[in-house]
């Protein structure tokens, strides 16, 4: 598989590195001051860029019929116009807040056990995420994923960084240097704490997931999540 790198950071050398170690080619290594030069020749294009770069390299890749999947957050404003451009092209796309297939477990766990919570209102509900001080965005794409999923699973109604409303869950973003990633969901009551952890301990996990997501896209057209990948949509 001929692969297009948009986004040749820490994660994309990381990425890289799998692709090769899985037989597979990598044809266009893309910074930010690059153009697109030999995405045309790619199966398959990685975006793992910068939230300014993330809807232009996805653009490009749907006009060009260049399946794509992106591990970029903080650009999801634009997330519905890159749905239509991709049905509108017949394309192949796959938004992930995270590529790691135990992040994406434990999307699963979240989502349970706020079903489980819901009814139990002597709870609140809480997050931490912690990540490296690279990181451009905040609170990071997991948390607001994670967040959503209790949102859709109980009477919360948003997210904060500041200090909570009853409807809504506080979300603690901490930045320290060579953390690739934990996330923390809490439970507290007045007698107890119930706490869900997620702790990445390198970028392997994110760039394994997201050369398995790209080695499933190929050949296919449709607007899927790593939900499809998994096959946890049962």
């Amino acid at each position: 598989m001929k692969i297009a790198l948009l986004g040749y950071g820490k994660m994309g050398k990381v990425i890289e590195r799998i692709a090769l170690e899985r037989g597979h080619e990598i044809v266009l290594r893309k910074d930010q001051d690059m153009g697109y030069e030999g995405l045309s020749t790619a199966d398959v294009a990685i975006d793992f860029s910068v939230p300014s770069a993330a809807v232009s390299n996805i653009s490009a890749c749907l006009e060009t019929n260049i399946p794509i999947l992106s591990g970029t957050t903080g650009w999801l404003e634009h997330y519905d116009e890159m749905v239509a451009l991709c049905k509108a092209k017949n394309g192949a796309f796959i938004y992930g807040s995270n590529f790691s297939l135990g992040v994406n477990i434990f999307f699963e766990l979240n989502n349970y056990l706020a079903k489980m919570m819901a009814n139990l209102e002597q709870y609140k509900v809480s997050m931490e995420e912690i990540h490296h001080t690279q990181k451009l965005d905040a609170p990071s794409g997991t948390a607001i994923s994670l967040a959503n999923g209790v949102i859709e699973n109980s009477d919360y109604t948003s997210w904060t960084l500041e200090s909570p409303k009853p409807d809504q869950i506080h979300i603690e973003a901490k930045r320290i240097e060579n953390v690739p990633g934990t996330h923390s969901v809490f439970y507290d009551s007045d007698v107890d704490q119930i706490e869900i952890k997620h702790t990445a301990h390198s970028r392997e996990g994110f760039a394994l997931g997201a050369v398995i997501a790209a080695e499933w896209l190929q050949n296919k057209k449709g607007v899927f999540t790593m939900k499809d990948v998994l096959n946890l949509n049962r």
